[in-house]
């Protein structure tokens, strides 16, 4: 059982590595869109930065609660 939850941490890690990512590239490039006065993508890239940074939230919390019962089932 503990095999299973390290792998859904290490998942979860990943997953959690992957929105980081993806919410500074939406965040670098809607720098870029506001030097180059498109709003439209601008308002975009904005929506799928704040879309990525809450799913990273979501994740390190996922992971912090397969960290509690990792350790609860150590004891």
């Amino acid at each position: 059982m503990q095999t299973v939850l390290v792998i859904v941490l290490v998942a979860l890690m990943a997953l959690v590595l992957y929105s980081l990512v993806r919410g500074i590239v939406a965040f670098l490039q809607s720098h870029r869109a506001d030097i180059e006065a498109g709003s439209e993508r601008q308002h975009e890239m904005q929506l799928l930065q704040n879309k990525m940074m809450f799913n990273r939230i979501k994740y390190q919390a996922l992971a912090i609660v397969v960290v509690a019962v990792i350790i609860m089932m150590a004891r």
